[in-house]
This record gives C-alpha cells, sequence and structure tokens, in this order.
C-alpha cells in the first residue's frame, strides 16, 4: 500500500515507521526543513505515566503503555533519557481532595504511585513545600527531538522517504490515484500519489483535513506554553519533576518544574492564547489565524468560562515575578531573578463549537483518508502506541 504521511512531527514520524516496518510504500511530508520543528520540539520533554487521565479514554490507556514502550526505544537507541519519578503537591488543604482523585485514577489507569507525607517528599525533593504529595513512578525525563530523528533514520532504512520543504494544499482522488497537492518554498508544485493519507499536521490539523474534504467538525486553537529555566545556580533546587495538583475546572496543568537532559530544569508553562498557530511570542501575529480562533463560536465560550483563570494566565506571561511566585508554591525561594526565558511551545487544541475542549486523541477516518485532529500531550510519551492505532486506522481506511 502507499501511503502519504502529513506532518514529520512525532506522532507522524511514528507511524510512517511503523507503516514502512511492515512493508508499505511510505511518502512523509514535511513543511520544516527539519523534523520536530514545532510540538514536538517544544515542550517539556517529560515522560508521561498516564496518571492524569479519564480511566479507558485513549490517552490513559496509550500513555500507560507508552511510557514503557517510549523508555524501551530510548534505552536501545542510546537517547538520552532517565525514569526520574515525580511529586505532585498539595500545596494547601484544598488539594487534598484532588490529590486524592488523581491516587484513584492511579490506581484504575495501572501507574504506580503512593501518597507521600511532606517530611516523606523531602526525601525525594528535598526543597519541595506541603504536607502532601504523590509519588508516581514511572514519569521521565528525554531527549524528544533526538526520537525523532530516530524514527525519521528508521523510516528511510526501511525504504520511505522524507520530504521536507513541501507544504501540502490539498488531496483529490483521480482514478485509482489518491493525489496529494504540495508546493516548496518557492511556490513549485508537485504532486504525490497514494492509496491513503494520513493527516498528522498538528497545529493545522484542522485545516489539512478541510483541504482534503473531511469536515473535522472542530477548530484547532494555539496556546502558547511559556517556559523559564532556573539559573545554573539554583538548578539544585530540584532534583526530578515537580507538578501543582492540576484545577479540574481549569484544562491546563498548571506551572511545573522539570528536569532536563542536559541538567538544567525547565519551569512552565503557562497558557495563553497566541495570536498565530506558530505564535511562539507576544510579537508573532498572524491576522488570518487569529480571525480563525477568534470566529470559532466554541472560543468565546470556551473564554467565558475560564475568564478569571485565563486573564491569570496572561497576568503571568506579562510577569516574570508572578510567573516565580507559581513556581515558588511549589519550591519556595524560587524568586524572579532566579528564571531566565526559555523557548516557548505552541499546543495545538481542538475545540468544540460548545466551547469544549477535546479531552482525548482525535482520529477520524473516512474513505483513504486518516486525520488525526487532536493530539496534545501525551502524543509524545505515546507515539509509538499512537502509531500502532493509526495502522489500524489506516487499515480500515483503505477497504
Amino acid at each position: 500500500m502507499r501511503v502519504v504521511v502529513v506532518g514529520a512531527g512525532i506522532v507522524g514520524l511514528a507511524t510512517a515507521r511503523a507503516l514502512a516496518q511492515r512493508g508499505d510504500e511510505v511518502t512523509v511530508l514535511e513543511k520544516e526543513p527539519l523534523v520536530a520543528t514545532h510540538q514536538s520540539g517544544r515542550n517539556s520533554g517529560v515522560i508521561h505515566s498516564g496518571v492524569y487521565y479519564p480511566p479507558g479514554s485513549l490517552k490513559a490507556r496509550l500513555a500507560v503503555r507508552g511510557a514503557a514502550s517510549m523508555t524501551a526505544f530510548a534505552r536501545e537507541r542510546g537517547i538520552a533519557h532517565r525514569v526520574t519519578g515525580k511529586l505532585v503537591v498539595a500545596t494547601d488543604a484544598a488539594h487534598v481532595a484532588g490529590l486524592h482523585r488523581l491516587v484513584d485514577r492511579a490506581v484504575a489507569n495501572g501507574v504506580p504511585a503512593r501518597l507521600l507525607s511532606g517530611a516523606e517528599a523531602r526525601e525525594v525533593e528535598p526543597h519541595v513545600a506541603g504536607d502532601l504529595a504523590l509519588h508516581v513512578e514511572t514519569t521521565g525525563i528525554i531527549d524528544y527531538p533526538a526520537v525523532c530523528r530516530a524514527l525519521a533514520a528508521d523510516v528511510e532504512a526501511a525504504g520511505g522517504s522524507l520530504r521536507t520543504g513541501l507544504s501540502v494544499g490539498g488531496a483529490t482522488t483521480v482514478g485509482g490515484d489518491l493525489l496529494v497537492a504540495a508546493t516548496d518554498a518557492e511556490g513549485a508544485a508537485t504532486m504525490v500519489a497514494g492509496d491513503v493519507l494520513v493527516g498528522c499536521a498538528g497545529l493545522y490539523a484542522d485545516r489539512l483535513a478541510r483541504a482534503c474534504g473531511v469536515d473535522p467538525d472542530v477548530r484547532v486553537v494555539p496556546f502558547r506554553g511559556e517556559y523559564f529555566e532556573l539559573v545554573p545556580q539554583r538548578a539544585s533546587l530540584v532534583t526530578g519533576l515537580v507538578y501543582p495538583v492540576p484545577d479540574p475546572a481549569f484544562p491546563f496543568l498548571g506551572v511545573h518544574l522539570t528536569r532536563t537532559v542536559d541538567g538544567g530544569v525547565h519551569v512552565g508553562p503557562n497558557a495563553v492564547l497566541a495570536a498565530s498557530r506558530e505564535g511562539y511570542t507576544w510579537h508573532d501575529v498572524e491576522l488570518g489565524d487569529l480571525r480563525e480562533s477568534l470566529s470559532w463560536p466554541g472560543m468565546w465560550r470556551l473564554a467565558g468560562r475560564h475568564l478569571v483563570p485565563g486573564a491569570r494566565e496572561v497576568v503571568r506571561s506579562l510577569s516574570r515575578r508572578q510567573f516565580a511566585r507559581s513556581a515558588a508554591r511549589l519550591v519556595p525561594g524560587i524568586t524572579a531573578e532566579d528564571l531566565v526565558p526559555a523557548p516557548a511551545g505552541v499546543r495545538a487544541q481542538a475545540v468544540r463549537r460548545d466551547g469544549t475542549l477535546v479531552d482525548d486523541f482525535l482520529v477520524r477516518h473516512t474513505h483513504r483518508q486518516v486525520h488525526v485532529l487532536n493530539a496534545p500531550s501525551p502524543a509524545a510519551t505515546a507515539s509509538l502506541e499512537i502509531a500502532a492505532h493509526l495502522v489500524a486506522e489506516v487499515d480500515a481506511a483503505a477497504r
């Protein structure tokens, strides 16, 4: 079977690898000159355990398996990684119920985790705050861009083709071929023939689906996650990963502290609406992208539900001191002077017309097409497992 995969992020590359290794003729099309340019190369580098996600959801099932398979892949390929475990910390009494909900999810999802007293938590993370914490054992850190490069090498070793610098404009069926139209940076057009298209376009997933004649029924809204890094002389404050108890009324995890594979400590992210699908700073404005976000009814309904926490996120974006205060709730003593800017990421979040966020991975297939419409965190962790899921979707779409 000839399969055209659009997008050379971690999900697209893992899927292309799985298809190529079983003998399919695979072509990967990527608009950037390099793999992992956006979400896959601009995240906190965490191997997630699967503790947060509703039992039975794709996120829960694939993240739990993915933590094991991603760790094994990194070990096999010599990719920098470390299973550190993480602490989810209750910093006041209002968080205790949420921590116990996480314990229930850990049990339901088969994630090794245990409650620790404040003293026990400080045996794991000496500088952490709080009187109660959840220790999640299977969380780790990894170099995801290196994972993507290894996946790309596997695709080509199995006979697949990786073609960068090509933006896909749509697909049509002509005779027995599915023809995928693309243009290079100079505007030169090319056609790639296949039997099935797999859309793994991340920030452009909904646009790609529409361009290929598929109604996604969601809009991808870009949310920028901004990061700082602890200055080197303060990096010893964190040995692994320290997270807050998530607010069930707010769809993002909140600022956390993450030891990286190179020895630094990331602090973040927050979550603010980006004015471009590649809006990594406040200065990155693309009026067409912004118009798409603001014209979607679901965006206004979402904003109305989360007006106060959303405003707090904007304030934190504009104030390093507020960002530091969020981190200091977890690790007291962190100040604005301890933070230096680090590269931001943009999360591709599918939003329904009614204003609810798509909370799970969302994949739709039609005849000869498969589109991944929502694959936020923990998609990188789960990418090898998502790939196996998408191979089955490809087979269904080809029938």
